[in-house]
């Protein structure tokens, strides 16, 4: 074989290569990402429930010009979504001896502690306060 047939021979094959890798790439690109199913939270006993019915939900105002806002989830009676510096986390009731109104996320650890003279957000797995002395419009007035 001679030199010019076989450097033809190599560069059809490298191209058809070539060819079908950005074919793979394209498909690639264009299959859209899946996101895993989120599986439904956790039923809610009857007095969790009912203590939900005491969250004050909207903004609430806090220390360092930072505000937290708590809206309930239509879609699963009890449960609250927490908004907190871009992130959003779903919240269940939990009851408490003390009267106080307790939010929790127990997959990211987080604690949404409510009285009536302020709220603040707790990182429960550091035991650190994320923010402070929050206020909704009910808890300002």
């Amino acid at each position: 074989m001679k030199t010019s047939a076989l450097f033809r021979s190599v560069t059809c094959t490298l191209a058809l290569a070539l060819l079908a890798n950005a074919a793979v790439a394209t498909e690639k690109r264009k299959a859209p990402a899946k996101k895993p199913a989120e599986a439904a939270p956790a039923a809610l006993s009857d007095e969790q429930i009912a203590h939900a019915d005491r969250v004050f939900t909207g903004a609430a105002s806090c220390d360092a010009n930072q505000s937290v806002h708590v809206n309930a989830v239509p879609e699963h009676k009890g449960y609250f979504k927490l908004e907190f510096k871009g992130k959003s986390y779903m919240m269940a009731p939990e009851v408490t001896q003390t009267g106080a109104v307790r939010l929790e996320d127990k997959k990211n650890g987080l604690v949404w502690l409510q009285i009536p003279a302020k709220s603040m957000l707790m990182n429960a797995k550091l035991g650190q306060r994320m923010v402070d002395n929050c206020l909704s419009a009910a808890q300002k007035s």
